[in-house]
């Protein structure tokens, strides 16, 4: 069995190297550069530097070369997905499709499986999600991730294909679930990284965790996904590392913003998107979601941190 993975970003280099200890993985990149670096070099020094790449994978810039393989990740940013499946619908829709990226499309509200039921409604949609940085899995350091894929047959046979023995694949058949917490836990790691980069502690912090957990709970629920999805890898596992760790890009946008520091403009931060789509959505729904909101409000500069923190401090007392 070939797999692809179209998108040479850090996490599409990391599981097509993870993948191709186990067998022959094609990764597609829009770069000529990067790909004439990891034939040349056998590395991806722009987007995963220091990692050596096996021989097992071989990089092109050509995506007509996917045509030969059965299972095909999608590691593109969420923004840029359904331009993607668009683009080469006439090769991709009727092949497995496993999306890698977490978000809420901006125009529509949809997640990434939904979007791919949308665009191509004769492909299998699945989607991997969970706690997980780039650099370990292509290390090879164990982690564990959520495969979630409504089609029960086609999930089992997934897990059975992308599972290494580094790689721990879970299998779920609540796709709006796992979509959920993908996208929602980038948010409130926007915000918890925030109110580590003011400097107001740890246990500021673990109460937004928390708080950003029971909205994400909200959510998930007036959609329709089950709450033990939520509690799993793709929910709470991914909430925890994203929320705490530098290697979050979500994360270090929040401390750049409470540091008051400027933050690259060019590095895909998943969240910020993703807490415009979530505040209208929830908005329109009646859902209660104050964190989502405050995040949405620091992105667009229309409040300070200080008058956020206080504004939600200052909420009515109210049973957990």
């Amino acid at each position: 069995m070939t797999v692809a993975v179209a998108g040479s970003g850090a996490f599409g280099t990391a599981m097509a190297a993870a993948l191709a200890r186990k067998g022959p993985v094609i990764l597609w990149s829009r770069s000529a550069d990067q790909v004439a670096d990891i034939q040349a070099n056998r590395c991806n020094s722009a987007r995963l530097p220091g990692i050596d790449l096996p021989e097992g994978l071989s990089a092109t810039a050509d995506f007509a070369a996917l045509r030969t393989a059965e299972v095909i990740l999608l590691a593109v940013p969420m923004q840029q997905l359904r331009h993607l499946l668009t683009q080469h619908g006439d090769l991709l829709m009727d092949r497995r499709l496993v999306a890698c990226c977490k978000g809420i499309e901006l125009n529509t509200g949809l997640g990434p499986v939904a979007v791919i039921a949308e665009t191509l409604p004769a492909a299998t949609a699945a989607l991997l999600t969970g706690p997980s940085f780039a650099a370990e899995i292509a290390r090879g350091l164990p982690t564990a991730l959520t495969l979630a894929c409504a089609d029960a047959d086609a999930g089992e046979m997934l897990q059975q294909q992308l599972s290494t023995p580094s790689l721990r694949l879970y299998r779920t058949t609540d796709t709006t679930g796992a979509e959920l917490g993908g996208a929602l836990k980038n948010v409130i790691a926007i915000a918890c990284g925030a109110v580590i980069g003011a400097g107001l502690g740890n246990s500021a912090r673990a109460a937004l965790m928390t708080r950003g957990y029971a909205e994400m709970l909200r959510m998930a629920a007036a959609l329709g996904a089950r709450p033990d999805t939520l509690a799993g890898l793709s929910g709470f596992g991914d909430l925890t590392l994203t929320c705490t760790s530098e290697q979050s890009r979500n994360y270090r946008l929040g401390l750049s913003i409470g540091r008051g520091d400027d933050f690259d403009p060019s590095i895909t931060v998943e969240g910020a998107a993703t807490a415009r789509a979530v505040a209208a959505s929830a908005q329109a729904r009646g859902i209660d979601m104050p964190i989502t909101k405050s995040v949405v409000a620091l992105l667009d500069k229309k409040q300070t941190l200080t008058e956020l923190v206080s504004q939600l401090l200052t909420r009515s007392l109210k049973e957990e």
